[in-house]
Order: C-alpha cells, then sequence, then structure tokens
C-alpha cells in the first residue's frame, strides 16, 4: 500500500484542477459532509434541495466557488435509501471517494491522460447518473479513475479506447434529475482494480467492508494534491 500510494503522490506535484481551469484553487474550500457536523442536525441532508441551500451558505462564508471533501467520510447524506443498505453487511455510508460540490453544467477536467474504460447510466435514484471511467497505465502502473453524477451529453461522444489529455474537457456536471437526486457535484475516485466491473463501482461501503475498499480505492488527493 505505501508503494501504491508514494507513486500516486510521485506523478504530479503540483495541485490538480479537476474542474473548469477558470475557477481558481483559492476559490475552492472543503466542506464537511460528516455525522459529526452539528449544521447538518438542522438539515435533511439527502433533500437535494436542503444540501443545495446549506452548500451555498458554506460557498458565501468561505468566499469559495467550489467545496470539496469527503474521503472516508461516514455520511448521512444515503439514509432512507435502500440501495445502501443490507442486513449482512451494514449500511453503507463511508465515503470512498473526493466531491466537487458545484453547478450543474460546470466543466470536468481529465486530471491526467488516460482512455475510456467504461461508461454508463446508472439510473437509480441514489446512483450515479452518468458517469465515465478512465484507464491510465504509467510506467506499468495501473489504476483508473471515476467520474460521477455526469450530463446526460457528457456520454453523448464517449467510446471505449477513447483517449484524453491532462486538461481536456472530459464531461459536465448534471443537474438533481440526472445526477441520482443530489445537489449536483463531481464524485471522483481512484480505484486500482475494478473486479470486472464496467460503468459502475461501489463508491460508498460499509464499515464492515472498509478495510478492502480504503486499499482499493486510495485517497484521490494522493494525486491531485488540493
Amino acid at each position: 500500500m505505501q508503494k501504491t500510494i508514494r507513486f500516486l503522490e510521485s506523478i504530479y506535484t503540483e495541485p490538480i484542477q479537476i474542474l473548469d481551469t477558470s475557477i481558481a484553487l483559492k476559490k475552492y474550500a472543503e466542506i464537511d459532509f460528516s455525522i459529526k457536523n452539528p449544521a447538518l442536525n438542522k438539515i435533511k441532508v439527502s433533500n437535494h434541495n436542503e444540501c443545495q441551500n446549506y452548500i451555498d451558505d458554506v460557498l458565501k462564508d468561505k468566499n469559495a466557488q467550489v467545496v470539496y471533501g469527503g474521503y472516508l467520510e461516514r455520511r448521512n447524506l444515503y439514509a432512507g435509501n435502500t440501495n445502501f443498505s443490507s442486513s449482512e453487511a451494514g449500511d453503507r455510508n463511508i465515503h470512498l471517494g473526493i466531491d466537487f460540490w458545484s453547478p450543474a453544467g460546470t466543466r470536468v477536467i481529465a486530471p491526467i491522460d488516460g482512455k475510456v474504460h467504461s461508461f454508463r447510466n446508472n439510473a437509480k435514484v441514489g446512483d450515479y447518473g452518468p458517469a465515465i471511467i478512465l484507464e491510465h497505465n504509467l510506467n506499468g502502473f495501473e489504476f483508473h479513475t471515476l467520474y460521477g453524477h455526469l450530463s446526460l451529453e457528457s456520454l453523448k461522444d464517449i467510446y471505449v479506447g477513447r483517449t484524453f489529455r491532462k486538461g481536456d474537457k472530459l464531461a459536465a456536471l448534471g443537474n438533481f434529475d440526472i445526477n441520482g437526486g443530489y445537489a449536483p457535484h463531481l464524485h471522483f475516485q481512484i480505484i486500482l482494480d475494478m473486479q470486472g466491473k464496467k460503468g459502475d463501482y461501489p463508491g460508498v461501503c460499509s464499515a464492515q467492508n472498509l478495510e478492502f475498499y480504503s486499499k482499493n480505492c486510495p485517497d484521490p488527493n494522493l494525486l491531485l494534491h488540493i
């Protein structure tokens, strides 16, 4: 695991913009969607309108244009959705990527050279909606990056094997009626082993399965350096 961490950290040494490059990184600020945040006790965070209102308040308070965070964050965001409940493994409420909360239509930028591994519109409520997965192979080290909650238009010209260079426009963010029912945001996740899955991969896990998923899905900020 330490070898993987060191490799991901070494790909780039400077911060990488993953959204519209006209948004300066100094306009990014952290947000806390964990169960430990008392401010969320006052709202139904799983409701996209209430969630967006909270995001807007944080953006204003921090004078930011993008708020981000969430890796290995335990959340109530998925409460009440049966897709995240399991009597065997326990509820899936631990987030495996970083979310970047920004308005629908915001451009998503490829943070690293790669080619399309797979894509799909995961249309269930609470799922990714349109998602694209890129495959990367650098010096024999293979890994994948997942981009979820995109617009339908993002899948229009996508095909398996299509290449993207660092800095290329990859997609755009979708609205709540397309992206699985959430306030608009990008879910960005690193995946080492896709386990045969295409167009989809768990973005949330249970505490029981955390050891495996935290190793297979290392912190995306090892790459982004935000």
